[in-house]
This record gives C-alpha cells, sequence and structure tokens, in this order.
C-alpha cells in the first residue's frame, strides 16, 4: 500500500479519523487512536456499513533515519451486510499494522509508465505510506487498514438458508429432470 497521507495535500476533505503526529518529538509512549462515535459513523459511511461499534488501534512509533515506523495492532467491531441474504451481522477485526511513514518523493515512481515493475516484498516489509511537512496522520493510515481488512463478500450466518430459499444449491446438489439426465450421462 503506498498512499499519500499528508497535511498540505489537495484533498480538500478531511479525514474522518485524524490523529496528526509531529515527526520532531515522537511519543516515547503507545499511541492509541480509537475513533468516538461521529467518526465511526462517517467511518461506517465511508466505507458502505451498517455500523461500526468499536474501533481502536495501539502503536508504537519509532524513527528510523528519515522514515517513522508504525508496529501495533488494530481491533474493531463491525456490523456488515451480508452479500447472500442483505441481512446485517457482526464482524470482529483483529490485524497486525506494520507502516512506514516516508517524506512525501522519496518513493520514487518508475520513468516508463509502461514498464513492468517487480518488487520483491519479505515478510518485514511494510506498508509505506508518504507525509509532507512536518507531521502525519496516523488516524486516517487506522482507518485505511480497517479499509482493507473489511471482507466486501462477507456471508452473514443466515447466507446458506438465503441461497437455499432463492433456488441457489451448491455444486453437485442440483435437482430435477435435467440434474437426472446429466447425472446419466456423468456415469456413462
Amino acid at each position: 500500500m503506498v498512499n499519500s497521507l499528508g497535511n498540505g495535500g489537495s484533498d480538500l476533505t478531511a479525514p474522518e479519523l485524524s490523529r496528526p503526529i509531529k515527526v520532531k518529538g515522537l511519543p516515547g509512549d503507545n499511541v492509541v487512536v480509537e475513533a468516538d462515535a461521529a467518526e465511526r459513523a462517517a467511518l461506517a459511511l465511508r466505507f458502505t456499513l451498517p455500523g461500526i461499534d468499536n474501533l481502536r488501534a495501539e502503536i508504537a512509533l519509532e524513527q528510523r533515519g528519515k522514515a517513522i515506523r508504525a508496529k501495533g495492532s488494530l481491533k474493531a467491531a463491525i456490523r456488515q451486510t451480508c452479500a447472500i441474504s442483505g441481512e446485517e451481522f457482526p464482524v470482529a477485526i483483529s490485524e497486525a499494522l506494520d507502516l512506514r511513514f516516508v517524506e512525501e518523493g522519496s518513493i520514487t515512481p518508475s520513468q516508463d509508465e509502461n514498464a513492468e515493475i517487480e518488487i520483491e516484498l519479505e515478510a518485514e516489509d511494510c506498508d509505506e505510506i508518504e507525509y509532507s511537512g512536518g507531521a502525519f496522520d496516523l488516524g486516517e493510515a487506522v482507518a485505511q487498514s480497517l479499509g482493507l481488512a473489511i471482507d466486501p463478500f462477507a456471508e452473514g450466518p443466515d447466507a446458506d438458508a438465503a441461497r437455499k430459499k432463492a433456488g441457489i444449491v451448491g455444486e453437485g446438489e442440483q435437482d430435477g429432470p435435467m440434474a437426472e439426465m446429466l447425472k446419466g450421462l456423468q456415469k456413462g
């Protein structure tokens, strides 16, 4: 994930969950980003969720040269809409966070836009996020991490019943005269 989370960008809309952190004098203790009710409601709209009941991240920040490493965890209790039944159901999200904030312009894109870029990522590689000015927005990084953790095709507990009611059956479970004929052809 390469993003631009600066404080001087051209985007006129403010992030729903903004927690600017000054690069100079990084906090020595873990930083807790916890969304209040209004921020959770705004993020639910952004991610088209029925609701977000809880969103909390605990992150340790470490200066590494000109970059800032942010490692921690994200926990959220959200409500999603089942992709099959359309019913709302609760989902618990627990994600490890490993981010690296770098100054704007330090991630250099390929000169040839048509050239294929091959990058090998190691297990210790993390997402890089650009920032401009003297601060980066840890809250927006947490919001984007939440967005990536949400399964857009999540199925609720009543998905199988909804499939059955709609006449959708699993592979190999077909019924009817055409299914019988097909079974006869497969045996032969």
